[in-house]
């Protein structure tokens, strides 16, 4: 989070002076004023523009997309750039998050806080709204699991223990790992499988 005494959203600097409700933002959606696809996401109540993704960004996700379909245990989905639905009138398009359900579950709503294992962000001129703002989103909605997967530093930061309210809301925990080394894929509290993260960088 930042230490200003205000608190003050990272992202707050792109986002629109007026909050949104999520009836509001799917109005948009629906109406046409808000294109299917365009780049942008309710954080807080505000309409955010995303950044835009470079080349090392589209690989990685390709790369993380093959390891998490054959990583996902009986039960759980593969969700990609796909929108999530949070108590706290956020409604991010987190790169990847694995869901309880099917390819049924989904088909008229989003998954809510219960139904996601982890989530997912691949990072590089996002770096700060990832770590510190969705992180504070995600903990504030007790999504046990959060990735940053930080193409800056060739980082995978794994943050867990989500706790706290409010603005002091996050996780508790944080475990960096760096090229060489296999990151665990824990979904319930079960390892279901490791990933490479030479592999993810390349």
């Amino acid at each position: 989070m930042s230490t200003t005494a205000t608190k003050q959203r990272y992202y707050l600097a792109q986002a629109a002076f007026r909050k949104f409700t999520l009836d509001e933002y799917h109005k948009m959606i629906e109406q046409g004023v808000l294109m299917d696809g365009e780049p942008y996401e309710l954080l807080e109540g505000n309409l955010v523009y995303k950044m835009s993704r470079g080349s090392p960004h589209d690989a990685i996700i390709l790369v993380l997309n093959k390891r998490f379909i054959r990583l996902a245990p009986a039960g759980w989905e593969v969700r990609t750039q796909s929108a999530i639905t949070l108590p706290t009138g956020s409604e991010p398009e987190p790169d990847f998050a694995l869901v309880r359900g099917d390819e049924n579950t989904f088909r008229t709503r989003h998954p809510g806080p219960t139904e996601i294992g982890f989530v997912v962000e691949v990072s590089d001129s996002s770096l700060m709204i990832d770590r510190h703002d969705k992180g504070s989103i995600y903990a504030l909605s007790r999504i046990p699991v959060y990735w940053v997967v930080n193409v800056v530093d060739k980082v995978i930061e794994v943050y867990t223990e989500p706790g706290g309210t409010g603005e002091s809301a996050a996780y508790a925990k944080r475990d960096d790992f760096a090229l060489g080394t296999t990151v665990a894929v824990v979904l319930d509290g079960n390892t279901v499988g490791s990933i490479s993260v030479s592999d993810v960088f390349g």
